[in-house]
C-alpha cells in the first residue's frame, strides 16, 4: 500500500494544491481503504425508468442511474442473515448500485435448503411458495434498501425453466410460470427490485419463449409495472438477439462470458446500440475476477485467472462502447464458496476473503469517473481515434458528450494514440489523465489549440490502463476523486 502511494506521492501537490501533509500523512497511515469506504453509501430515490433518449437508466425525477452490478447469484440460497448484512454492507462501501441475485438459485436450488433449512417451493411447484423461504428473501431486499442497493431480482435460473433437451415432469410451465411470476411481483412491488428473467440460458423454443412471456406478464400483473426488466443470456450472448422487441424487455443484457483474456465485450455493446428501436444495454456477466480462463474450453489451465486488470479492462471497454452501467463478478462470490463446500470452477478463496480482492474497489473508480461528469451524454465516439491500436488487446475506445463538452479515452495498455480534439467543443480544453487502478486523476494542461494531438500515457504495458479526459474548461467540472460517488451531474 505504502508503495503504490509512493509512487505518486510527486505528483499529488500538482494535482491537488490543497492537499496538506497531515491529509497525505493520513492516507499514507491508514491506507486507501479508508477513502474508499468513506461516504459512499447509495441512496434508493424512488423508481427506476429508461431515459429519453433510451440509452441510459434514471430516476423518475430525472438522476441519473449508473448500474453497477455484482453477481451474487446464490446469495438468497446460501448466506444466513448475518452473512448476507456482511456481504450487502461490503458492496455498499465499494460503491455497487445493484446486486444481482437468484430466487430459485443455480446450485441445486429447488433440493437443498436454505441456511434456515427452508426451500423455496413446496413439492417444486411454483404456484406453491414455501413463505419461511421468502423471509429470508425478504430480510435481504428490506437490508438491500437500507443501504441504497437495487436488487437485480432472477425469479429462477435457467435450468429450472428450460425445456429442450428435458423429460417431465418440468418444474415449469406456461400455466404456472404466470401464477409463479405475479406471487413474485406482488410480493416486492413497492422494493427497490429490478426484474432479471433467463438465468443463464438461450431460448430455445417456443414453449421456452410462452414460458418467458408469461413469467414476464405475471411479474407486471403483481408489481403493477413498477419495476424494470430484463434479460440474462446465456454467454456469450445477447438478449437482444431473441427479445429486443418484446414488449416486457425495458433494456438488453449480454453476457460476454469468460472465454478469454482480452476478449472485446465492446463488441457486445455496440451490437445493442446499433438496434431500432433503441434501448439501453450493458454487461450483466463479463469475466469474472479469479476464474480461470476459458474454463468451458478442454485443457484449460486452472492456474490462468482473470485478475482486476482484466476486470477493468471489461468495463471501460463496454461502457465506452455505449453501455448503460456494468457487473463486476468473483467466481467465488457468485457461488458464495466457502471451506466444507463442493467448489465449482475451481474456486478456492472463501468469498468473504474474496469481497476485498481489488477489482471490485476499483469499480468504485469507474463510477466515481462516470458519475464526475453528465455521463448520460456520452455517445461512441471511435471517431476521434485517428492513430493507435483499433483492434486486439490494446484497442483504444472513446466516447464524448453528445454536446461536446466532455470524452474519455481508454487505452488498455498504454499505448500512444492522435485524437481529433475538434470534437470538443469550446474556446479552451482541459487535458487530465485518470489512473483506474487507484481512483486518481492527474491534470496535466489547459489550452486554446485544437486540431490533432498526440498522447503518451504515464506508464504501459499489460496493467497500465488510463483514461484520457478531454473537456470544455469552461464547464469546470470537478477532477474525478474529489466528489464521491453518488453525486453525478444532471
Amino acid at each position: 500500500m505504502f508503495n503504490c502511494w509512493k509512487r505518486y506521492s510527486h505528483l499529488l501537490p500538482d494535482v491537488y494544491p490543497a492537499l496538506s501533509s497531515l491529509v497525505l500523512g493520513t492516507v499514507l497511515m491508514f491506507g486507501l481503504p479508508l477513502l474508499i469506504a468513506s461516504n459512499c453509501q447509495a441512496q434508493v430515490k424512488g423508481k427506476l425508468r429508461v431515459s429519453e433518449n433510451h440509452r441510459f437508466l434514471e430516476y423518475e425525477d430525472g438522476t441519473p442511474f449508473f448500474y453497477l452490478g455484482d453477481t451474487a447469484w446464490e446469495l438468497f440460497h446460501r448466506l444466513n442473515r448475518e452473512q448476507a448484512l456482511r456481504y450487502l454492507t461490503n458492496r455498499t462501501e465499494k460503491g455497487f448500485t445493484v446486486i444481482q441475485a437468484v430466487v430459485l438459485a443455480e446450485i441445486q436450488g429447488l433440493d437443498v435448503p436454505n441456511a434456515y433449512g427452508d426451500l423455496p417451493l413446496i413439492d417444486k411447484d411454483p404456484t406453491k411458495p414455501n413463505d419461511a423461504y421468502f423471509q429470508c428473501v425478504d430480510y435481504i431486499v428490506n437490508k438491500a434498501e437500507e443501504l441504497g442497493l437495487f436488487i437485480g431480482m432472477l425469479p429462477s435460473w435457467g435450468h429450472h425453466w428450460g425445456l429442450v433437451g428435458k423429460k417431465p415432469p418440468f418444474v415449469f410451465t406456461v400455466e404456472n410460470a404466470q401464477v409463479y411470476g405475479r406471487f413474485l411481483g406482488n410480493r416486492y412491488r413497492d422494493k427497490p427490485i429490478i426484474w432479471i428473467l433467463g438465468g443463464d440460458k438461450t431460448i430455445r423454443s417456443e414453449e421456452e419463449r410462452a414460458i418467458m412471456d408469461a413469467m414476464a406478464a405475471g411479474l407486471k400483473e403483481g408489481d403493477g409495472g413498477n419495476h424494470l426488466m430484463t434479460y440474462h443470456p446465456r454467454g456469450p450472448g445477447l438478449s437482444s438477439s431473441h427479445l429486443h422487441n418484446a414488449d416486457w424487455l425495458d433494456f438488453n443484457m449480454y453476457q460476454s462470458s469468460h472465454g478469454g483474456h482480452d476478449h472485446d465485450n465492446g463488441l457486445f455493446a455496440e451490437h445493442d446500440y446499433a438496434l431500432e428501436p433503441p434501448k439501453p444495454t450493458l454487461d450483466g456477466e463479463p469475466r469474472y475476477e479469479c476464474i480461470p480462463v476459458g474454463f468451458y474450453f478442454a485443457n484449460f489451465n486452472r492456474y490462468d485467472r482473470f485478475d482486476a486488470y482484466d476486470v477493468r479492462q471489461a468495463a471501460y471497454w463496454s461502457l465506452l462502447a455505449g453501455a448503460c452501467g456494468h457487473t463486476y463478478g468473483h467466481n467465488s462470490i457468485w457461488q458464495m464458496w466457502e471451506p466444507g463446500r463442493e467448489p465449482r470452477i475451481h474456486a478456492d478463496i472463501p468469498w468473504y476473503e474474496a469481497l476485498d480482492h481489488p477489482g471490485a474497489f476499483q469499480m468504485r473508480f469507474v463510477r466515481r469517473l462516470f458519475e464526475s461528469r453528465p455521463f448520460q451524454k456520452l455517445v461512441p465516439a471511435q471517431d476521434m481515434i485517428l492513430v493507435g491500436p483499433k483492434d486486439d488487446k490494446a484497442k483504444i475506445r472513446a466516447a464524448k458528450a453528445s454536446d461536446g463538452s466532455f470524452a474519455f479515452i481508454y487505452t488498455p495498455m498504454g499505448e500512444k494514440f492522435t485524437v481529433d480534439k475538434n470534437s470538443i467543443k469550446a474556446e479552451r480544453v482541459r487535458e487530465i489523465w485518470y489512473d483506474p487502478r487507484y481512483g486518481i486523476a492527474y491534470y496535466v494542461h489547459s489550452t486554446d489549440n485544437w486540431g490533432f494531438q498526440t498522447y503518451t500515457p504515464p506508464t504501459s504495458g499489460r496493467g497500465n490502463d488510463w483514461i484520457l479526459i478531454l473537456e470544455a474548461e469552461e464547464a469546470n467540472f470537478p477532477l474525478p476523486g474529489t466528489t464521491e460517488v453518488g453525486e453525478s451531474k444532471k
